[in-house]
């Protein structure tokens, strides 16, 4: 009987036992830690805020204002060379099979006249080389490559513009950058306040001219060597047509 009622005591402390350690594992599950709970309910904590460019540009410090011309600039003139250029590139590729046909017809009014309602540096050219006809080849040639350097000024103007701002714009930047970095640590010179929070601050804020800066000039350096590309098919093409001509004006004593 004694043994009989010390085994039951016994099961029941086991049981009880076990009871107890069921009921804190559900609490455990039914309640995680903080932290956890935390980052489930607010996940938009854990992730860092999103960069705003104009509150970027806007901390670039007044150095801003002159790279921000330097960029208008940039794009006016580039659009406005690049509508130029493409206007003066348009050749009628019957343009000199009309000229050749006229100068073998005798009829070079008629070709002065397609020259001159023709508006683009191939035709002027040509019109000069018509006006010459009866002058040696080589005073035709040379007149012709008068006309030909003249437009090709033409179409180069304004393009010192970009190389101007390809050049500037990252020396302003760098130059915006160097101010703000004295300014930085003269600061902390004068307030001995030394904090990885303030100095990493300070220094992105300073570095945005010279990002700037560079992006502007390399912008304004890829626009001008496009353009010039555009110029260079060009004057292939007045050189090709020049040549053209002068051999019209020979084929008839050859």
């Amino acid at each position: 009987m004694w043994r009989a009622n010390r085994f039951r005591h016994t099961f029941e402390y086991i049981y009880t036992i076990k009871i107890h350690r069921m009921n804190w594992f559900f609490l455990q599950i039914a309640n995680p830690p903080t932290d956890t709970a935390s980052s489930v309910t607010n996940p938009a904590a854990a992730t860092p805020p999103s960069m705003n460019i104009l509150e970027m540009l806007a901390n670039g410090g007044p150095l801003m204002i002159p790279l921000g011309l330097l960029f208008v600039l940039a794009v006016f003139f580039f659009f406005e060379r690049l509508i130029a250029i493409r206007k003066a590139s348009k050749i009628d590729p019957n343009f000199m099979n009309i000229i050749r046909d006229n100068v073998f017809s005798n009829n070079v009014a008629a070709a002065r006249s397609l020259a001159r309602n023709t508006p683009n540096p191939v035709a002027r050219m040509i019109d000069k080389g018509l006006q010459r006809i009866g002058k040696p080849i080589d005073a035709i040639e040379k007149s012709m490559d008068n006309v030909g350097k003249l437009e090709v000024y033409k179409m180069e103007r304004n393009l010192s513009v970009l190389s101007l701002v390809y050049g500037v714009a990252p020396m302003l930047g760098f130059l915006g950058t160097l101010i703000g970095m004295l300014q930085l640590f003269y600061n902390i010179n004068v307030t001995h306040e030394f904090s990885t929070d303030s100095i990493a601050g300070g220094i992105y804020t300073k570095i945005i001219t010279s990002a700037v800066g560079l992006t502007i000039g390399l912008l304004a350096y890829i626009g001008y060597n496009f353009l010039n590309a555009q110029i260079d098919k060009t004057v292939n093409r007045m050189e090709a047509a020049s040549a053209e001509f002068i051999d019209i004006l020979q084929e008839p004593t050859r």
